[in-house]
């Protein structure tokens, strides 16, 4: 049962993988726009299983989750060495694969990651609102939970939140996340093998009230080449509320990663 996927370019592999219960979407819409402007990267975007167009099966774990992304990486990758992107839980699942092939990994970047799996164990930030732009709350559809996460509510963070992670939200299947989430952990603890020394990007939001910003700052031993970034004015959907710095901290992160030859 393979994933479904979008891809884009040629060149060195980059792999994306998104967050719980949101689709690839999530990834193309923050990621595309940094990849437009530079060549010889071709991005892989899953469906994590259960989410987005991937049908769980009878996947019941994480680590039933990461057996479908290795077997994606057998498949589209094989043994290239590869860039790696995870957002969100998707970061947790990329900090895990590092644990596994940090030789075929060339640099990990993570977006708004879960540092602690267990939420009640995380240390966070209240929400908040820092921005808010007339007219946008009233545009609001019925149901629509934009504001749950949004510590800028503006016209063109509503609109990124509709064209890259509500569509996402709709189509999960929520049974099948409900029954994966009652064995969240994956069986081999990410960080539990030696420092991983690839160019590391941990890119995280001051006012994440989702997955915070403090657990990852422990992480930083277990990545000595990691960048640390922490943005103000930004919560767990960061990549909506500070484009402009994701783009930038991302870019940077790929001067420092290696790449294949073509």
């Amino acid at each position: 049962m393979g994933l479904h996927y979008v891809a884009f370019g040629e060149g060195t592999p980059v792999l994306a993988l998104h967050g719980w219960s949101p689709d690839h979407r999530l990834m193309t819409g923050c990621l595309e726009p940094v990849f437009a402007e530079l060549s010889g990267y071709r991005r892989l975007y899953p469906d994590l299983p259960g989410m987005g167009q991937s049908p769980a099966g009878d996947i019941d774990s994480s680590d039933g989750i990461m057996t479908a992304v290795r077997a994606f990486i057998d498949e589209h990758i094989g043994t290239e060495p590869f860039l790696l992107i995870g957002q969100s839980y998707g970061g947790y699942l990329a900090r895990g694969l590092v644990a596994e092939r940090p030789e075929q990994i060339l640099g990990l970047a993570l977006l708004s990651p879960v540092g602690t799996l267990k939420h009640a164990d995380r240390r966070l930030p209240e929400h908040v609102v820092l921005r808010t732009e007339p007219g946008v709350l009233e545009s609001l559809r019925e149901g629509e939970d934009f504001t749950d996460l949004a510590v800028v509510q503006s016209a063109v963070a509503l609109a990124a939140y509709r064209r890259d992670v509500a569509p996402g939200l709709e189509v999960a299947d929520e049974a099948a996340l409900e029954r994966i989430q009652r064995n969240w952990a994956l069986s081999t603890r990410p960080e539990s093998g030696p420092p991983y020394v690839g160019p590391t990007l941990i890119l995280c939001g001051r006012q994440d009230a989702v997955t915070g910003y403090a657990d990852q700052y422990d992480l930083l031993p277990h990545y000595p080449r990691a960048t640390y970034a922490v943005l103000d004015v930004a919560g767990h959907n960061l990549q909506l509320e500070q484009p402009e710095l994701l783009h930038a901290f991302v870019k940077e992160w790929l001067r420092r990663a290696p790449t294949t030859d073509y």
